[in-house]
């Protein structure tokens, strides 16, 4: 990890092309993060006054991704643009049908604009939404929040019979 992690950052400061490198440095993290959550899930939905519909919120995007492409318990899902993906992540994304919220802080020194955008157009779902900030990486202003809370009260509100 810790190679992958220097590769990385050479190859950013070189402009040299990424390689497998994004490959070796996040899927790892999301083998490991996302069994991790569904064992989260299993407990907090065994708890008595627990239940769903279940809102996904989180980053990096590919460990979102994943969950979201394996775990048919997450009915909507926040994700936060701008990270490298790995190849894998657009396969799942296209496998993704619910609704999404997603994140982009425009003006992010460290992550690829073009990548979100195209992995944006890689979801399958037919209610998505790419909110879009100017400013960095630590630059999200408060309204993001806002609306990324009224897109889950719509689409986790217990639905009136």
């Amino acid at each position: 990890m810790d190679r992958a992690r220097a590769d990385l950052h050479q190859a950013l400061r070189s402009g040299s092309p990424l390689g497998d490198i994004v490959e070796r440095l996040v899927l790892p993290l999301v083998e490991q993060a996302v069994p991790e959550w569904q064992r989260a899930l299993d407990a907090l939905l065994g708890l008595p006054d627990i239940g769903g519909p279940i809102g996904y919120s989180g980053g990096p995007i590919a460990v979102g991704v994943r969950l979201a492409a394996v775990d048919h318990r997450i009915a909507a899902a926040g994700l936060f643009a701008g990270s490298y993906v790995p190849r894998t992540t657009f396969d799942e994304a296209r496998t993704i049908t619910i609704p999404l919220h997603v994140l982009l802080q425009w003006d992010d020194e460290g992550n690829d604009r073009q990548l979100a955008l195209d992995l944006f157009d890689a979801f399958a779902s037919t209610e998505k939404t790419l909110y879009a900030s100017l400013g960095g990486h630590r630059g999200v202003p408060p309204q993001a929040g806002e609306d990324a809370a009224r897109f889950f009260a719509r689409h986790l509100a217990p639905r009136e019979d």
